[in-house]
């Protein structure tokens, strides 16, 4: 993991961070989290209404940024300042990494009296347990590999759902030549790696990808299919507005839902979006699995870790950690959210029909042994690594060097960060 902020600026951070958060008192819960968009305020709040309900306030403490980066390092002013919150929303190898920095409180009491093992995926698991102890608690999961297009355009157009990258690449031709942007797209690192993501999925295939990015085997990074996939992101990349850099994704999210744009490839998260716009999948929307990954999840899951603050889990933790895991709050939230639930015994009843097809989808895949922790999303391998990796495909994808370089670039850069 890297080291914690030792500059000036860092301790400027972390002085502003403890000055300005409201402190948690005995009734409270602090949270840091990422969730700023409105489909995500929407869905959190949630969670808020049900603690409300149990009288136990939310301090909330939201950090701008989809990917969790900034997240990260106000967290790390904040618990260098020794003033950690009460709850922070985490990803993947990011937990695993506090947990083994004896940061966070150990939830089996809560886990054994409601039968977590029971109930979440054993891939989850993997990133909320360290030796045994559960430390966070799942509140979702999200697929990473869909595209999300505005069906009015694409009917406008004679654009059919793409089954294979040449018929994608023929919708965008036909897009361009309308005047029409092809692709919505947020230029951040986080975002070319998630559309990277879905392009080596479906380029490498299941066994290349878990080679590559979970095994991190260097024929399977330096290959002939890795190199086709940045081949694809060229392609990509040249039908993005000349604007798309720094740009966030809910606001390439928004150039859809306008018709300004024809596609987006992003997380199930961009859902939620959609629907606090007022829009319905199937009618003006549409949603679908990145063409030639249609028998795969790649998946990361949103999970609230909780600090500790003082060697015992509070009545707070404990209660905040039990709303989450319930299953009438599994459904409520994840019907705002985008995402399906982190509980495998939780009926599809009240989700649309995106919802129902993620559900199904990732059932589907976990039982075919079709389901990847995202490269992109922290679940694929350390921060590192996944760092490393970002560097050289955002850099691809601004210019900075051909798709035969950015594979040697990809291969070195691994090496080097292991």
């Amino acid at each position: 993991m890297r080291s914690f902020l030792k500059t000036k600026t860092a301790i400027a951070v972390a002085l502003t961070v403890t000055a300005g958060a409201a402190h948690a008192d005995g009734h409270d819960v602090e949270v840091l989290h990422w969730w700023t968009s409105g489909g995500e305020a929407a869905a959190l709040n949630v969670l808020k209404e049900d603690l409300e309900s149990q009288g136990i306030g939310w301090t909330d403490m939201p950090v701008a940024g989809g990917g969790g980066e900034q997240a990260m390092t106000v967290l790390r002013a904040r618990v260098t300042a020794g003033n950690a919150p009460t709850a922070v929303q985490g990803l993947g190898f990011d937990i695993l990494d506090w947990a083994n920095q004896g940061a966070l409180a150990n939830l089996n009491d809560v886990a054994a009296a409601e039968g977590w093992d029971d109930v979440i995926p054993e891939a989850l698991q993997a990133f909320a347990k360290v030796d045994g102890a559960w430390v966070s608690a799942p509140v979702n999961v999200h697929s990473t590999n869909w595209v999300w297009a505005n069906k009015a355009v694409l009917d406008a157009n004679g654009i059919d759902v793409p089954e294979t990258w040449e018929d994608f690449v023929a919708a965008l031709d036909k897009l361009k030549a309308a005047g029409v942007t092809p692709i919505a797209h947020g230029g951040q690192a986080w975002q070319e790696a998630t559309v990277f993501d879905a392009v080596a999925m479906s380029t490498l295939g299941p066994d290349g990808y878990k080679a590559a990015f979970i095994d991190l085997d260097p024929e399977a990074l330096g290959s002939d299919a890795m190199k086709e996939a940045f081949e694809r992101m060229e392609v990509i990349r040249a039908n993005v507005d000349e604007n798309f850099s720094g740009r966030d994704w809910n606001l390439a999210t928004a150039m859809v839902i306008n018709g300004e744009a024809g596609f987006q490839m992003m997380g199930d998260w961009a859902k939620g979006e959609f629907l606090n716009a007022g829009k319905k999948p199937g009618e003006d929307f549409l949603c679908f699995r990145f063409p030639g990954t249609q028998d795969q999840v790649t998946f990361n899951a949103d999970q609230f870790m909780m600090f500790d603050q003082g060697g015992a889990v509070s009545k707070e933790q404990a209660a905040l950690a039990s709303a989450i895991l319930s299953p009438s709050f599994q459904s409520a939230f994840n019907v705002v959210k985008g995402s399906v639930p982190a509980r495998t015994d939780v009926s599809d009843e009240a989700f649309d029909d995106c919802g129902k097809k993620g559900m199904a989808d990732l059932a589907a895949a976990a039982a075919s042994g079709n389901l990847f922790g995202s490269m992109a999303h922290g679940h694929a391998n350390p921060a590192a690594v996944k760092n490393a990796m970002y560097d050289v495909i955002t850099a691809h994808f601004n210019g900075e060097f051909d798709s035969a370089e950015a594979v040697q670039e990809l291969v070195d850069a691994v090496e080097i960060a292991q």
